[in-house]
């Protein structure tokens, strides 16, 4: 679902520790995300927009369904909702591919610098699509939505992932392609950079 664009994506030289988002940054599942939660939003009667996907990209799946059924007015089940939502991106998350710029980054600096990854997603899923993005042996941690209590923007995601790598924030760089993954990290103090001039999102399209 992106075109990748001739701009080569370089690291930070200053940078110590290496921290990535995944959803959208390594792999790019976006357009399966999007496509689950418009199939589960449309059960309900709500019709989920691209606008609306890029206004909740990076929270949480399950604060997500929470925010839907205040937005919408909704009476369903949030726990159920999310359910659905995780179990159709589950059974199409194969059709993503790596986003080949940020995986050249993870590739050239494996066993040189520490790195982690944050995600506003499940450990389950996030490994799943580290393997499916074929660089699952490139981390050794994962910060995902149940580790945290604070998520992003707030910047706990990625504290702890600096933490766990053993570098300190000054010294991390992220590479992210949400607004509130940026704001995350700028708030952390990390360097960061936003991946997505890296390549062409083309979220609305069908897989």
């Amino acid at each position: 679902m992106y075109n990748f664009m001739m701009r080569e994506l370089t690291k930070d030289p200053r940078a110590k520790g290496l921290i990535f988002d995944i959803d959208g940054t390594i792999c790019d599942t976006m357009p399966v995300h999007f496509i689950a939660w418009r199939e589960t939003a449309a059960e309900q009667g709500i019709e989920f927009t691209t606008e609306l996907f890029l206004e909740v990209t990076g929270i949480p799946a399950l604060q997500t369904s929470e925010y839907l059924k205040d937005k919408f007015k909704g009476d369903f089940d949030v726990v159920e909702f999310t359910r659905l939502k995780e179990e159709r991106f589950e059974l199409n998350m194969h059709k993503a591919k790596p986003i080949e710029p940020v995986i050249k980054i993870i590739r050239e600096n494996k066993g040189k610098l520490p790195m982690a990854c944050g995600t506003g997603g499940s450990q389950y899923l996030a490994w799943k699509t580290l393997e499916i993005a074929g660089v699952r042996d490139c981390f050794d941690h994962v910060v995902a939505a149940e580790d945290v209590i604070n998520h992003k923007p707030f910047p706990d995601t990625f504290l702890k992932a600096a933490e766990l790598i053993g570098v300190e924030p000054s010294d991390c760089e992220v590479f992210e392609d949400g607004e509130l993954g940026l704001q995350a990290a700028t708030t952390a103090g990390m360097m960061c950079v936003d991946v997505k001039p890296y390549y062409e999102v083309t979220i609305g399209q069908e897989l």
